[in-house]
This record gives structure tokens, C-alpha cells and sequence, in this order.
């Protein structure tokens, strides 16, 4: 079973690269990279095809379904934003999954991703960082204001709720983390605040070092994703502190009663686990990429 689904995997990451070869061509990818530049964020469902995003979703469906923690807390080095969410931590993906690690190490990936980001795209040497799943359901549940440790983040949209239910990204690029003074407010009158609506099968490309960015808070359906970070050459030389990735990614026998409550795994808990638990790419108006379709997100 194990040497099966191995197998399997390698025949993920081989379709992926050979679409990225064949389907991908350089301009697509050159103009990504001025959006990029510009805004800190790009949509980039254009980089998979429809049969590796579905075994992707089926994968996170059954590791959130299995391994997911409840977390509710807040941070004061990003101004005492909230986090509210179940996630799956790189540990346990990287243990139970099979097709999660394997992008993620997929070097014609993140060829695709440096040509797009203007710079080698290196995978995260902090492995919490690497890659983990997480998910909103309950009304309020959000990933508040923040910036990442390290530059780069791609995120596969698994589900997501309308647009009028939340759920969007918001981002403010150019901006820099004073992990000891965030002044966030000073950058929300100062730069523009961005909204982008997504859809299942979406991917994005965030610089997300110097893009604040959070998830505008749920009040309805559900939002899963998966979050796969990088590092630029640069960041290899930083000293970098990684507090709120330690805290949020805590095991729950370790936190304390004033950092996260590892609720019980149930249905209730996880408010819309029956109703979401297929990948349904119309879900959210019906135009992610489909058998035969090419997406241009």
C-alpha cells in the first residue's frame, strides 16, 4: 500500500511537470511576474491542470478530515490579530500524505515559481513552514493580519465560500514587519488595501514577507487551503524568530490556557465537514478549471 501510493504521488508531480512544460508557456508565466512585482499577489491556477488539483483536494480532504487541531488565539507581534481555524501541521502531512511533500520538492515547481517571482525560488529551511492545511468554518474564523517569516507562499484553494460569506484574500504589499511595533493601522491609511475573490481550484503566488495579508473572516461555507512556503536566496543569511508560526503550529499538549484550544474533532466543531467534503470546482460560480477547460486564474 505504502509502495502503491508512493507511486502514485511520483505520477502527480510527473503530470505536473510535464503540463508545466507543455501547457505553460513562458509568457504566461513573464506576465504573472508583473502583477507579481506590482502587487505582491497573483492568481496562478494556470499552473496545474484539473487532474492534479483533484488529487490534491482529495488528499487535504482526508488530512483535515483525520489530523485537523482547533486554534483560537492572537499575536501581539502582528498587532494582536486573531487566528481562528482548524489546521494540519507540516508533521503530520508529511507523515500520512503523499502527494503534499512531493510538490512541494517538485524542482520544475519552483523553476515555474522563480521565473514568476523574478528570483530562485528555494524551499523553506524552517520545515514547520514548508507546507500545512488549514480550514474556517465557524462564522468569525479568520488568519488575521500578518506577515510571513519567509518571502514566498503559494496557496491551493481546496473550497471556499461566495464572496458575500468571506473568505477572500486582502493584501497591502510593500510593507515591512517590525515584529515589535507592527503599526499596522499606520500601513492601512498609508497603501492600498487589495481584495481578491477566489474559488476552489484557484492557486495564488504571494510575496509574503513584505505583503500583509490576512483571510477576511467566514460568516458562512467553508475555506481549505493549502499553504506552501518558500524562501528566497536572501532569507537564508536572515536571523529570523519564528514565534507566531511556533505558536499557532504548537502541539496541543503543549499550549498553555491562554494559547489555543484544541477543541474536539467533530462535525459540529468543523461546521460544514458533511457538506464540503468533495471537491466541487462550481461551487463558487463554476469557473475553476474542469476536464478539457483551461483556467486562466
Amino acid at each position: 500500500m505504502i509502495e502503491e501510493s508512493a507511486a502514485r504521488a511520483d505520477s502527480v508531480v510527473d503530470a505536473l511537470e510535464r503540463h508545466l512544460v507543455h501547457e505553460v508557456p513562458l509568457l504566461r508565466l513573464q506576465r504573472a511576474r508583473r502583477e507579481f512585482l506590482t502587487q505582491g499577489f497573483v492568481k496562478t491556477g494556470f499552473l496545474a491542470p484539473y487532474d492534479v488539483k483533484k488529487l490534491v483536494a482529495e488528499e487535504t480532504e482526508s488530512l483535515i478530515s483525520r489530523h485537523a487541531v482547533r486554534r483560537d488565539g492572537a499575536f501581539a507581534e502582528t498587532g494582536g490579530t486573531p487566528r481562528r481555524m482548524h489546521n494540519v501541521r507540516r508533521a503530520e502531512i508529511a507523515e500520512y500524505g503523499r502527494i503534499l511533500p512531493q510538490l512541494y520538492s517538485s524542482p520544475g515547481l519552483r523553476e515555474a515559481l522563480a521565473v514568476v517571482a523574478g528570483e530562485e525560488v528555494l524551499e523553506c529551511p524552517y520545515p514547520p513552514e514548508q507546507f500545512v492545511i488549514t480550514e474556517l468554518t465557524q462564522s468569525g474564523d479568520t488568519h488575521g493580519w500578518h506577515w510571513d517569516d519567509y518571502s514566498f507562499a503559494l496557496v491551493w484553494v481546496i473550497d471556499c465560500p461566495p464572496v458575500e460569506q468571506g473568505g477572500f484574500v486582502q493584501c497591502v504589499p510593500r510593507t515591512e514587519w517590525d515584529k515589535e511595533n507592527p503599526q499596522l493601522h499606520r500601513h492601512f491609511v498609508s497603501r492600498p488595501i487589495h481584495s481578491v475573490e477566489l474559488r476552489p481550484g484557484d492557486l495564488y503566488f504571494l510575496r509574503s514577507d513584505t505583503t500583509l495579508h490576512r483571510v477576511y473572516p467566514v460568516t458562512g461555507g467553508r475555506r481549505l487551503i493549502v499553504n506552501m512556503g518558500f524562501a528566497a536566496r536572501r532569507d537564508l543569511a536572515k536571523s529570523l524568530s519564528h514565534e507566531t508560526m511556533d505558536a499557532l503550529w504548537a502541539d496541543p499538549a503543549d499550549s498553555g490556557p491562554t494559547a489555543f484550544d484544541p477543541a474536539a474533532r467533530d462535525t459540529a466543531s468543523r461546521g460544514t465537514e458533511q457538506e464540503s467534503s468533495q471537491w466541487r470546482p462550481t461551487s463558487c460560480g463554476g469557473t475553476s478549471q474542469s476536464p478539457g477547460s483551461s483556467s486562466t486564474t
